[in-house]
């Protein structure tokens, strides 16, 4: 057990991919939480359009 701990220890092998992982994961999370910032805005100024053409 302690030969295989070591070997994954020692391997990099599979770490590319996981910083790939941890990159896209930080991109997504800063894509939702733009959207999120931004989609309230944008709806403000569609309801203002709105407002504006039924008056």
């Amino acid at each position: 057990m302690m030969d295989l701990i070591k070997r994954l220890a020692v391997e990099e092998q599979g770490a590319d991919a996981t910083e790939y992982a941890l990159l896209a994961s930080l991109v997504a999370v800063a894509l939702i939480v733009g959207a999120t910032a931004l989609g309230g805005k944008i709806n403000n100024v569609f309801n203002s359009v709105q407002n504006k053409m039924v008056s």
